[in-house]
């Protein structure tokens, strides 16, 4: 509880936000109780409380059933995880196979047994933000413009931050009607140089018919590299190369 409440704390310095935190025994059910009160909520949460706190949830709480087997489950008269739980596994591998039955079967009971990995290298590192009102290609062109920029940026300085260069530039946009799309092109060396990553990213925005009015804006960089491992690369390159008189 008080590192719970010092995490919460440290995230409220450092961005002003409020945020919410599952204490439980596993990933999967930290996961489910990190919603169960928000905003700015904090639950703790043991495994002789799973039926009392966790199967009277609707069965897409559990992170991994998405709205199709939701809705398979449902037409099976499975809407809540108690009824999850309660039903046979011999009867879900009929209709969803052995190694996802399986899993239905454990999580519905608050197995999970996925090591928590704090040092694990990030796959990408991103910014997105989505606008106050949506904005139009032509007549919102400079407020575009400076967001795109800025995001660009704050892409390059958390790259720099976390020690890591990049190859992989991406563009993510979501216009008025809701409908997303990406693009995204690869540099011939990693880099986390704001003004490549601009140029770059502006490549991708041009390959989009901006048609429509933008509701969300994102920036991404990916195929990671450490930059210390860059560095004694080129060094070791350096060292290799042959005298010319």
């Amino acid at each position: 509880l008080a590192l719970a409440q010092r995490i919460k704390q440290a995230v409220k310095d450092a961005t002003g936000l409020s945020c919410s935190i599952g204490i439980t025994p596993n990933k999967l059910l930290s996961k489910i109780c990190s919603d169960l009160e928000k905003p700015d909520g904090l639950t703790i949460l043991g495994m002789p409380d799973i039926p009392n706190r966790i199967w009277p949830l609707p069965v897409n709480k559990i992170n991994g059933i998405g709205p199709k087997a939701a809705k398979k489950l449902a037409s099976l008269g499975i809407i809540t995880i108690a009824e999850l739980a309660q039903a046979e596994l011999s009867f879900l591998q009929i209709h969803f196979g052995r190694s996802y039955s399986i899993w239905l079967y454990e999580v519905s009971h608050g197995i999970d047994q996925r090591p928590v990995i704090t040092d694990a290298d990030p796959k990408s590192i991103s910014r997105e933000t989505t606008f106050e009102r949506d904005l139009h290609p032509r007549q919102d062109r400079h407020d575009l413009s400076e967001a795109f920029t800025a995001l660009c940026l704050q892409v390059a300085d958390d790259l720099k931050h976390k020690g890591y260069v990049g190859r992989t530039i991406s563009i993510k946009l979501r216009f008025e009607d809701f409908h997303t799309l990406t693009r995204d092109c690869s540099l011939t060396t990693h880099t986390a140089d704001p003004a490549l990553i601009r140029r770059a990213a502006g490549e991708c925005l041009r390959r989009v018919p901006l048609q429509k009015k933008i509701r969300l804006l994102g920036v991404k960089v990916s195929t990671l590299s450490p930059l210390e491992s860059k560095r004694r690369d080129g060094a070791l390159r350096q060292r290799e190369l042959p005298l010319v008189p």
